[in-house]
């Protein structure tokens, strides 16, 4: 029986999806995509998933999409040869947008470890992402103009708004390889490892988060992720009404209640 394309566990609150097709860098297959979203909708409404970790096997955190079938960008013609107008657009909308979309609206914090090589849709999967960790080895992509292609899966909305326009062009202009390093003083990477830490300071940080209180992260994911959408009006309109959400979960009170007692909030995830 062949191993999973997607490795998956639930420990301590922390549920871990692990792409496994090491001998194509993890690139991902429309079924293994489809699956991943899943996966990312399962974590999102589970009460006892507090945090997710995204990670690859081998040395490629995930080549993007596997091209070998034909593009994620370009369905197959239809046996007379031809390809209906809309079918890319339509394609894109259901697969590669619908996995960025899943992790930018994912309520629990999702952590990507980064472990090799993230190109094309591999790159903005990471990028979408609340927090990431890279190896030392780790590199990202813009392959897309390698291909002749416009970038997809969320380049275009993502990019702009980690590093700014001009160096989202330049990165999408010219698809050279970018560098951990590089892409941590970009402000791509929130931190760089070495590649044998990497593991053991994703562990260490989903179980911080796990420990932390979920639904507050969970909306201030939310406000985060919509405030650069939003005139300020809006986004303190959203705030309150975030705060005010909150105030009713039992971490939010039992935060308060540690406070006045001077010791260590206990959270549960509720």
């Amino acid at each position: 029986m062949p191993a999973p394309s997607i490795l998956t566990t639930t420990d301590d609150h922390v549920t871990r999806l692990t792409l496994n097709r090491p001998e194509a860098l993890n690139a991902l297959t429309p079924d293994q995509r489809d699956h991943l979203i899943a996966l990312l909708a399962e974590a999102s409404a589970d009460p006892q998933v507090r945090a997710v970790v995204l990670t690859g096997t081998g040395r490629g955190f995930c080549a993007g999409a596997d091209l070998r079938g034909g593009t994620a960008t370009a369905p197959a013609a239809t046996t007379a040869g031809e390809r209906i107008a809309g079918d890319v657009a339509r394609t894109l909308r259901v697969g590669a947008q619908r996995l960025i979309a899943a992790v930018l609206d994912c309520e629990k914090p999702v952590v990507a470890a980064v472990n090799g090589t993230a190109a094309g849709l591999g790159a903005h999967l990471a990028f979408a992402c609340d927090l990431v960790l890279a190896a030392e080895s780790a590199r990202f992509i813009e392959v897309f103009v390698r291909r002749g292609l416009v970038p997809d899966g969320g380049g275009a909305y993502l990019l702009p708004r980690l590093v700014g326009p001009q160096r989202a062009k330049e990165l999408m202009f010219f698809g050279d390889a970018l560098g951990a390093a590089d892409a941590e003083r970009l402000g791509l990477v929130n931190r760089v490892v070495p590649d044998g830490d990497l593991d053991k300071t994703v562990r260490e940080w989903a179980a911080r988060l796990a420990a932390g209180p979920t639904r507050a992260l969970a909306l201030t994911k939310q406000l985060v992720n919509a405030s650069l959408d939003a005139d300020r009006t809006t986004a303190f309109a959203a705030e309150a009404a975030a705060q005010e959400i909150n105030m009713t979960t039992a971490d939010a009170q039992e935060g308060v209640r540690s406070f006045t007692e001077r010791r260590a909030a206990a959270f549960t995830g509720r």
